[in-house]
């Protein structure tokens, strides 16, 4: 019975998980196949909060999620500070490589859009605006 509720329980975030993918040579190996771009986002998830606003407005959003699995690869790059949040240790040296390539002044958050080569098209912070407008923003960079 235990196990019927927690799949129950679970069931709900099945249908906002997102498509990030797990390390950024898959997310450029994937981007050439499929030839889209690469949405970049350097997060502090657990403790910025205009990280956690973006996450929660922009990344989970039903808007996103099809915008991306359409459009884009996906791949986030977080720095938790918190030791329960700490990333695999070779999740994270990679993260920081990607940190000193994209985003070397430290920003958080930090949004880019790469070709699939990994250059850069577009670079946005956080704006305090609806995921609709966030994906336009996005699409933006695609039209230079």
């Amino acid at each position: 019975m235990k196990k019927i509720v927690l799949f129950v329980l679970f069931i709900p975030f099945l249908s906002l998980s997102q498509n990030w993918k797990n390390s950024f040579e898959e997310a450029i190996n994937q981007a050439r196949s499929e030839n889209k771009n690469i949405v970049l986002v350097f997060s502090g998830s657990d403790w910025c909060a205009p990280c956690i606003k973006l996450d929660k407005t922009v990344w989970h959003s039903a808007e996103f999620k099809k915008e991306s699995e359409n459009n884009w690869i996906i791949y986030k790059a977080d720095f938790p500070k918190k030791k329960g949040n700490q990333l695999h240790p070779i999740l994270t040296e990679s993260n920081n490589k990607l940190a000193a390539q994209y985003n070397a002044a430290g920003n958080f958050p930090l949004v880019l859009l790469l070709d699939k080569s990994g250059a850069v098209l577009g670079v946005e912070g956080y704006k305090n605006i609806s995921a609709a407008e966030y994906i336009n923003l996005i699409h933006s960079f695609e039209k230079k």
